[in-house]
């Protein structure tokens, strides 16, 4: 059998982890990706911050929810080097993980939809369709399921 179509495998036969994982981290960690875009600014550091957080307190809620975005970004690189392999009951799980980051970020955006005074913003409803959108993918990814399932225990029999 030729198997060269398939594209989301790697050279060892592994699957990738899907580019949406990527995108939905990158939008769960935004504050972050925010905070070290503000960074490169010499002028007026906090101007980038304040066109997307207004309030700082929500910023600081951001920034805090994003950590455990990085937090799941970091165990991911582990999986594509395969090591530690005491993080792999923490990788099976990890979709878990995602769901409690996009429940907390439901309720920042409730948050500063409330801060706002329920008016309409583009940023919140560009951030309620990706959250209703990561939310189904969560639900229905084959692939995203298939890749969370590829770090078993037989891998570190193999070595």
């Amino acid at each position: 059998m030729n198997f060269s179509h398939i594209t989301w495998l790697d050279d060892k036969g592994h699957i990738k982890p899907p580019i949406f994982l990527y995108i939905l981290l990158a939008y769960l960690a935004r504050g972050w990706c925010i905070f070290i875009a503000s960074l490169t600014q010499m002028s007026d550091r906090s101007g980038l911050v304040r066109i997307f957080y207004p309030e700082k307190s929500d910023f600081l809620l951001a920034l805090a929810a994003g950590l455990g975005a990085v937090l799941i970004y970091l165990v991911v690189i582990a999986e594509r080097r395969r090591s530690p392999h005491w993080l792999i009951p923490v990788f099976v799980h990890l979709k878990w993980g995602l769901w409690l980051l996009l429940v907390l970020d439901a309720v920042l955006l409730g948050q500063r939809l409330l801060h706002s005074q329920f008016l309409f913003h583009w940023s919140l409803a560009l951030d309620a369709l990706m959250l209703f959108w990561s939310s189904i993918y969560l639900l229905k990814s084959k692939r995203l399921s298939y890749y969370l399932n590829d770090w078993t225990k037989e891998d570190k029999t193999k070595l």
